[in-house]
């Protein structure tokens, strides 16, 4: 789709859109600050028998909750209010495709929340009841509905867009999450709403969110892709198109979309069992999931997780606002990356991305490594830290949501996000889960392990990974088939090809 300038229609869809990019933001991170409170609320519902300490300061009363004094039963039900986010997603990722195509990608995020604000609702009334299984459930139904609409919105943002600024709206998935999380660790502070009184309006608030997204999709045009290709409505997919782009001779992009229509109509619909049996997609497909191991393996979430502790070994005397300010860089370079993505291209922002986490996590383990020796080692420890979000938000952070969307046609399309969503979802719950017994192993060498990966990332991204800045979805998948062809095919008949089995 040629021919752009920026509408406020498109502007406003895409906006209404990351709001449940937003959500997902919040939901990752609004857990992490009032861990200690929550748990102190846990431990008082099931009458577990702690003396309470009173801080005459802050006037706040709480359990003494070091680890070795947590009853198994608390550590137990902690565990399931952050691991039952991750679980809810990997169970919705693998609907993705079933929702966008039953519906419509404007009504299926529509009625998506629903979910947000029974979870939003749950969390936020924790307290008139079992405090832990409200909490609990409504972290799986808020994982539920993030698993889907994490494939739902860069799916549709990727439909729409142009050309020419599909990258940096593509990138305003992962703005809009690292926004969320921001936002979610500033009001989790203890004097807004991070404290005993307030913080199961911190887990419900995410239900604002949901109300105004509801409030602003109805406004949106359905993505014309979805009406031309999948429903064959011309005259609907004229219209929306022109919603999004003004007036202007719509023949070009029903042309590129009709040749699209009629590759997806040679073949039977791409479930997720054929696609990931099929030959001709296998190269995209591994692509795809591997850029989605990447952005997980790359060890982000051990650092989101743990630079609180970080910071304190460092000797940093308020460790939160620290993490915080990580939270700020975290949301600036994505911004970045939003205005670099279609000018420096995606291939070459995430071999920068990983080659500059990789050497970051070697400054970490080194920092680590010498702390205790040397003082100043700590300075070394907080800029790698920094430095590995940055690199991080170039392009692993927001490259991999929208890419998979690039990669595929109409027809494959929304199994391909499916499948690329368990991916992230699974590694993320894999991190999450069995990151703290790998450190307590190798304790300040936890890092080298990332090392590892992120090299052999950045080798793989620099060898499979091709650039499809600039490329029609046509001429994207004609790369991929170019390298498994039998003979070598000239580039204009490749193109007539239009992605042709047989190529």
């Amino acid at each position: 789709m040629e021919n752009m300038q920026l509408t406020g229609t498109l502007a406003l869809a895409v906006f209404a859109a990351a709001l449940g990019s937003l959500q997902y933001g919040y939901g990752l991170g609004v857990i992490n600050a009032p861990q200690k409170v929550i748990q102190t609320y846990y431990a008082r519902s099931l009458g577990l028998d702690f003396a309470p300490q009173h801080n005459e300061e802050t006037n706040v009363t709480t359990m003494p909750l070091e680890p070795d004094s947590i009853p198994a039963a608390l550590t137990m039900y902690w565990s399931l209010s952050v691991a039952m986010f991750s679980v809810g997603g990997i169970i919705s990722s693998f609907m993705v495709g079933f929702v966008a195509d039953f519906r419509g990608r404007i009504k299926g995020m529509l009625v998506l929340n629903v979910l947000a604000v029974v979870a939003s609702l749950l969390m936020g009334l924790a307290k008139m009841g079992s405090p832990h299984i409200m909490v609990i459930t409504g972290r799986a139904i808020m994982g539920f509905y993030c698993g889907l609409s994490s494939g739902l919105v860069p799916m549709y943002i990727g439909e729409i867009a142009p050309v020419k600024y599909r990258g940096a709206l593509g990138a305003l998935h992962q703005l809009a999450i690292v926004t969320g999380i921001l936002i979610s660790q500033v009001l989790g502070l203890d004097f807004l709403l991070g404290n005993e009184d307030m913080w199961h309006l911190l887990l419900g608030l995410s239900g604002v969110i949901a109300v105004l997204q509801s409030l602003l999709l109805p406004l949106c045009p359905e993505s014309p892709r979805y009406l031309y290709i999948k429903l064959g409505k011309k005259e609907e997919a004229c219209k929306s198109l022109k919603r999004f782009k003004g007036e202007y001779d719509t023949s070009k992009d029903i042309a590129e979309m009709q040749a699209e229509k009629e590759e997806a109509l040679k073949e039977a619909k791409v479930s997720l069992l054929r696609l990931a049996r099929s030959s001709v997609y296998r190269q995209q497909l591994f692509v795809a999931l591997m850029m989605h191991l990447s952005q997980q393996f790359s060890g982000i979430n051990a650092i989101f997780y743990y630079s609180t502790a970080i910071f304190h070994k460092a000797g940093v005397a308020q460790p939160v606002y620290a993490t915080i300010g990580v939270g700020a860089v975290n949301m600036v370079f994505t911004l970045v990356s939003v205005i670099l993505v279609d000018r420096a291209g995606r291939r070459t922002l995430m071999l920068i991305g990983l080659g500059g986490m990789c050497l970051c996590a070697v400054g970490m383990t080194v920092g680590l490594v010498y702390l205790s020796t040397y003082s100043w080692m700590s300075y070394v420890s907080m800029s790698a830290i920094f430095l590995f979000v940055v690199f991080f938000e170039i392009g692993p952070g927001p490259i991999p949501w929208f890419i998979v969307a690039e990669l595929f046609s109409q027809g494959p399309r929304p199994a391909a996000i499916a499948l690329a969503g368990f991916c992230n979802w699974t590694s993320n719950f894999v991190i999450g889960m069995f990151f703290p017994y790998v450190e307590a192993y190798c304790e300040q060498y936890v890092f080298i392990i990332f090392v590892m990966f992120l090299f052999g990332f950045t080798l793989f991204t620099y060898l499979r990974v091709p650039e499809t800045k600039g490329k029609t979805f046509e001429e994207i998948a004609a790369l991929f088939q170019k390298k498994t062809a039998p003979r070598p095919v000239a580039e204009g008949e490749m193109e007539q090809l239009k992605g042709a089995t047989e190529a």
